[in-house]
């Protein structure tokens, strides 16, 4: 091999037997404090998330150093295979205008609520949750579970959130089309406390990117 690389036995051994550089050392410390995040968090954390906690930890770094050192090195985020539990939006009751109109950002809490249904596996069946996040501080301010996706489900939910947050008049309350947020009983609620319907669009899930986003962090995170 050496003859081949024109370079003599001595040269070679004396290359690999050279010691690391204060860079190679720096470079190899950090790959191993990355690969400890990563298993640390079951590999579900991303390289921007992994750069964010070894931030808080004192170590500096950037998302990118961190994406190409797990890229080299073929470490990747855990990825679940989903099922998309489909909301039954084909009915004849009243849906409103999309007044939130993914306006996320908002200047007090309790000015614009969201809230969704989503599917949690177990090993009894599925098991449905309804959240309710205050946009302003992206808190989930209340929850609710049942074994069943009902209208009883999201009407907790929100009785819930409003016993917790006390909220005054004109609260944006955000949702999709589902019978479930549509139904007679659960909009009687919502014009009891006060509030101002607000639903997605037909089919548009970012109308909602808030609360989905979360649902799905936390299930990606917690759960599978």
């Amino acid at each position: 091999m050496c003859s081949v690389l024109g370079v003599s036995k001595s040269g070679y051994f004396k290359w690999i037997g050279r010691p690391k550089s204060d860079r190679q050392e720096t470079h190899e410390k950090l790959a191993r404090k990355i690969l400890q995040t990563h298993l640390e968090f079951k590999q579900r954390y991303e390289s921007i998330k992994i750069a964010k906690t070894l931030k808080r930890r004192g170590i500096k770094v950037s998302e990118r150093t961190v994406s190409r050192i797990m890229t080299k090195n073929q470490w990747k985020s855990c990825t679940v295979k989903k099922y998309k539990a489909i909301t039954h939006a084909k009915h004849q009751l009243p849906v409103y205008e999309n007044v939130l109109d993914r306006q996320f950002k908002v200047s007090k809490p309790n000015e614009a609520w969201v809230t969704d249904i989503t599917y949690i596996p177990t090993h009894e069946g599925w098991l449905y949750l309804a959240s309710v996040m205050d946009l302003y501080s992206r808190k989930i301010v209340s929850w609710a579970m049942d074994k069943t996706m009902t209208k009883t489900l999201v009407i907790n939910a929100l009785k819930m959130a409003c016993k917790r947050q006390q909220p005054g008049i004109g609260v944006i309350h955000h949702s999709d089309r589902g019978v479930q947020y549509a139904s007679h009983a659960y909009q009687r609620l919502v014009s009891t406390y006060k509030m101002v319907s607000s639903m997605s669009r037909k089919g548009n899930c970012h109308d909602n990117a808030c609360i989905e986003s979360f649902h799905a962090i936390l299930k990606r995170e917690l759960v599978y």
